[in-house]
Parts: C-alpha cells; structure tokens; sequence
C-alpha cells in the first residue's frame, strides 16, 4: 500500500522499496491501528506529507494523540483532520528541536525518534519513556544511519540524517509474552520452561510474582517455572522497569487464584479495567473503589462466553479459562492472536486444549 514489499517466512520479515517508490497515503479499510500515528510520523518524515486513518488501537480508557500531534508541529509539520484521515505536511522538511513530552509515552517517544532521525539539525526528546523496545527501536536506526544517544530517563538526542540505509536487526523477545506465559505457568501449578527469556526487562515484575508465591529460576538462556501457590498481590503500574499497564489483567488473574484480596491500581490508564465485567460472568468477585481494582480471590472460576475487549484483557480471559472449570468461549479472539505470536500452536504444544473458530 505504501510502495513497500514484505516477504515474511517463519522467523524473518525481509521488507525493500518498489521501483516506483514510496507513497504518501495510507489507504487502510482493515480494522484501526494504534500504529498509524508512527507511520504518519515516517510518511512526514521521509516524504514531507502523509495522511492515514485515525488511530485506533486497544480501548484502555483515555488515549488522545495530542503528544504525536504538538511533536510533529514542534519540528515544523502542519497537522489537521479531515473526514476520518490525520494529515501532516512540512513541505520543507522536518526541522530538529526540543520535545517536551509531559508524561513517558512509548509511542510519543518512539515517533519523536523516527522523526528526528531525518529532520534537519538535532532533535531532543525530554521525559522519554526509556524501555527496551526503545532502546532496541534505537540499535535498529543507528545500524541504518540514524545518529542517537540516550542521556538516561532525562533525554534523548537524535542528530537528523539525510537518509537511512537498510539493515540487518535481530528484535529483542517479548517481554508481555513472556510474563504471559509465566502466569500461565503458575495459576496452573505447571512446568514450564521459556526459551530466549527476557529476564533482565522483567526483573520487577518478577520480584513481585516471586514474593507472591511463583517458583521459578534462570536457566542458561531461559527462565524454568516449577508452579508455585498464588497469594494476594498489591501492584501500581508505571514506567519501566516498573509494571507496565499491560501486564495489570495478567496480575489480576493471579490475584484471583490466590485466597484472600489483591489490590491493583493502574496509574497510566485509570480505570482500565472493563475486563473485569467479562470475568465476573466467569465467577470473579471485584469491587473498584475510584481507581483501585480489588480482587476477591479464591472463588472457583466456571467456563462461560465472554468477549475479548482488547488485546490483554483478552488474555486475561484465556488464562481465566485454563484454570476454569468447563468450557470458555472467548468472543473476539483476534484480540489475542495480533499480540501473541503463533499463540494456538504454542498453546496446543505445552498442554492446553485451544482452538479458533
């Protein structure tokens, strides 16, 4: 669509520009992506316009992209809507300057890096959400030509090149997949061995899930989970190397298998817990006190139809149906798929009953 091909075998995605080169306009009729905003951010960048759908993405509560609109008017693009599409133009380039961002965004963050790396001039991103998906974003433009240091959590400075080359780029594992499949692993009392284990992106998150009943050790490259009893667990979310606002649902399921009451609160996406509804009809008892989540754990969970609201609370939903009792039928299951690489197969292969309709 956008004058690119992109050949994708099992484990390598090999992407090369058309002869007729790239195009400015994202036609996409296919469900809305959060993703369009960096796209939007590359089109300007490369080409001096874009215009692609409104975002869309997870529905997790407020999610404006006012960020991505003050950044790209920051170096130098005029931004408007029109009839469903966001368009930006800098018919003379982008222009480096300084970003301000007043929270930790990672898509802010990431789009203020793609763009800086072909303005004009230097381009620093203040606040930045420093994580390992933007450090790695980070190696991948540096090996194309990108000039880029991180100065800590303060910020980071992208000196404009006039063009980028292509690369070669191993991307770092997953970290929500992996801590997927650790929770996984535990509310079922099951062993379970995760290759490639991302250990050091997730020692928080572990540290919590040690103290709250998980057993499990490093191996030489992968974690090893030997079950373990859920406890009640007391979490906030917030920036890296804290508890990412993804990985709440996650606890939440724990918490529910643990006897006694868990407490969540979510400081990045207040309120982000509709999923919640669909797991009360499995049985969950819950109370949400303004912007704390509670857990009444240890009632047993039956299998019932429930709908999957968004990507994580779709997974919520299936580890809520591993360890309840009957059948769960989970609604919008693409949800999932689009998060979790070959998640059926995987499912499948280590001792779970799953398939799609």
């Amino acid at each position: 669509m956008l004058g690119k091909d992109c050949q994708v075998s099992k484990n390598k995605i090999v992407i090369k520009e058309k002869p007729e080169g790239l195009q400015s306009i994202l036609h996409w009729q296919e469900r809305t992506i959060r993703n369009t905003l960096l796209i939007l951010g590359a089109l300007v960048a490369r080409t001096g316009y874009g215009a692609v759908p409104l975002p869309g993405g997870c529905q997790i509560g407020e999610r404006k992209y006012d960020l991505h609109v003050m950044l790209l008017q920051r170096l130098g693009a005029e931004v408007w809507e029109d009839k469903g599409m966001l368009y930006a133009k800098a018919a003379n380039g982008l222009r480096g300057n300084e970003i301000i961002l007043p929270i930790r965004s990672t898509g802010a963050t990431e789009n203020a890096i793609i763009c800086g790396s072909l303005a004009e001039g230097i381009t620093r991103v203040w606040n930045p959400h420093i994580r390992p998906e933007i450090i790695d974003l980070i190696s991948c433009l540096n090996k194309m030509g990108a000039n880029i240091r991180v100065f800590g959590q303060e910020h980071i400075e992208i000196r404009g090149s006039k063009g980028l080359r292509g690369t070669s780029h191993n991307v770092i594992p997953d970290n929500m997949e992996a801590i997927t499949w650790v929770v996984a692993a535990v509310i079922t009392d099951g062993d379970l061995e995760i290759l490639d284990f991302p250990y050091k992106h997730l020692e928080v998150p572990l540290i919590f899930l040690r103290e709250s009943g998980a057993e499990f050790y490093k191996g030489e490259n992968s974690l090893i989970v030997r079950g373990g009893r859920c406890y009640p667990v007391e979490i906030s979310t917030g920036p890296f190397p804290g508890i990412n606002s993804d990985m709440q649902p996650l606890f939440a399921i724990f918490g529910a298998c643990a006897n006694g009451e868990s407490r969540i609160i979510d400081l990045r996406f207040p309120g982000r817990y509709d999923y919640v509804k669909e797991l009360s009809k499995m049985g969950l008892n819950y109370e949400i006190n303004g912007n704390m989540l509670k857990i009444l754990g240890g009632n047993p969970l039956k299998g019932e139809t429930v709908k999957a609201v968004d990507l994580r609370a779709g997974a919520a939903l299936f580890l809520a149906g591993l360890v309840a009792s009957g059948d769960t039928n989970i609604l919008d299951a693409w949800q999932i798929e689009r998060g979790y690489n070959d998640f059926i197969r995987k499912v499948n292969t280590v001792g779970g009953s799953i398939y799609s309709e």
